[in-house]
């Protein structure tokens, strides 16, 4: 079956203090993204880059002085994951800072719910009131299930777009406190990394899905952090400990295999700290796997 695959770009940076990862849609890109697709039997349509503003245009204090311009884009990526869902596509958003998804998945939900894996070395789980940063792309997971910046809360549409029985989160590894108790009392699915070392990818990859499985459309949040620093170098929050190479392909490989994925967020990847464009390369292979390709 032919898919008709949908790039999005959004190359925004407000959501973290360090620089970079609005160059990830041109990396990414670069990499040959549409191109590896297009072998696999995709249709592509690239529909280029939302909008974004100027980082130095913007209060110097950054933070959460940069809640109204993220939530402006948000919104943006929210109607255009809406409009590709009602076109029978697959939006694929290329990031850009992980507080795109607020957008991303706030829009694919617009029709009905959809289950979500958050492939991630972090929750994403904090508020304004508990995150030690104010950075707002460790909020955009607990935003989506109404908790936090009303801003972001009531983005697109009011209230939560997702409750804890549609969330599984893999490759779990840096918590902050108060995030942790967070994730804990709203029952949100986790896989950490002691538990994909303890029991294998290939399980805990089939056990995340069959939690997922009355859904008929998943979609993959993809932080590219999640998969360790030696692997994926280029990207501004690495986390020692992450999946490898092959961990990660297994996953995708495994999701591809339920033929459930109907969108998904890249998120993270910053070609400043990267070295020649491998984390990007990395990611349109992960990408590739996702939808299908297979080594036989």
């Amino acid at each position: 079956m032919t898919r008709n695959i949908r790039i999005i770009g959004v190359p925004m940076d407000l959501g973290q203090a360090r620089r970079g990862v609005d160059m990830g849609p041109g990396a990414l890109r670069y990499a040959g993204l549409s191109d590896r697709l297009r072998r696999i039997g995709c249709t592509i349509e690239d529909q280029g880059n939302i909008e974004t503003p100027v980082r130095d245009t913007l209060p110097p204090e950054g933070g959460l002085t940069f809640l109204p311009a993220v939530a402006q884009v948000c919104e943006r990526v929210y109607q255009m994951g809406q409009a590709a869902v009602a076109e029978d596509c697959l939006p694929i958003f290329i990031g850009g800072d992980h507080s795109i998804a607020v957008g991303t998945i706030g829009g694919v939900t617009d029709q009905e719910p959809v289950g979500v894996l958050w492939v991630d070395a972090h929750g994403d789980f904090n508020t304004p009131d508990t995150s030690p940063s104010g950075n707002l792309h460790g909020m955009p997971l607990a935003a989506l299930m109404g908790i936090g910046a009303p801003a972001l809360v009531n983005l697109g549409r009011p209230g939560p777009k997702l409750d804890p029985s549609q969330v599984v989160l893999i490759g779990i590894r840096d918590l902050d406190p108060q995030e942790r108790e967070a994730i804990k009392e709203n029952g949100v699915g986790v896989y950490t990394m002691r538990e994909i070392d303890e029991r294998g990818l290939a399980t805990v990859a089939n056990e995340a899905l069959d939690r997922l499985s009355r859904f008929s459309r998943v979609h993959v949040s993809l932080d590219m952090d999640s998969l360790d620093p030696d692997e994926a170098p280029g990207v501004g929050t690495p986390v020692p400990g992450g999946l490898t190479y092959r961990e990660a392909h297994l996953l995708m490989e495994i999701i591809a295999d339920c033929a459930c994925v109907g969108s998904m967020d890249v998120v993270e990847i910053n070609p400043i700290l990267d070295n020649r464009n491998h984390t990007a390369k990395i990611a349109t292979e992960l990408i590739a796997s996702l939808l299908g390709q297979s080594i036989l």
